[in-house]
């Protein structure tokens, strides 16, 4: 089962910005309640993207380089990255299958 992978200021370029596969990233705070809700639609969706899609965190607190780059403000907030580039975006939290479409979107 696909799990959700941590991306850091460190490995932020290598995982995202140079995958292959479109990358769902969840920029989330251990203090924010709606972060908490949509935490396990992202470990859902990792798994059911398994091979398809890269899907993981950023923690806003611990990697305050990549936030600034994005312009994260408000979290939850999730982007979609494909070739390097952002694609698409979702602030707050909103039902799976929102966030389902968007990935398939990418896959198309």
């Amino acid at each position: 089962m696909g799990k959700a992978i941590e991306f850091t200021d460190a490995n932020f370029d290598e995982e995202v910005l140079n995958s292959d596969q479109p990358v769902l990233v969840d920029f989330w705070a251990e203090w924010c309640g709606p972060c908490r809700m949509v935490g396990p639609v992202v470990e859902e969706l990792a798994g059911e993207f398994e091979g398809k899609a890269k899907i993981g965190k950023v923690d806003v607190d611990s990697n305050p380089q990549v936030s600034m780059k994005y312009g994260i403000r408000s979290i939850p907030s999730l982007l979609i990255f494909k070739g390097g580039e952002v694609v698409d975006q979702v602030v707050g939290a909103v039902p799976k299958a929102h966030l389902k479409g968007k990935l398939d979107a990418q896959l198309a």
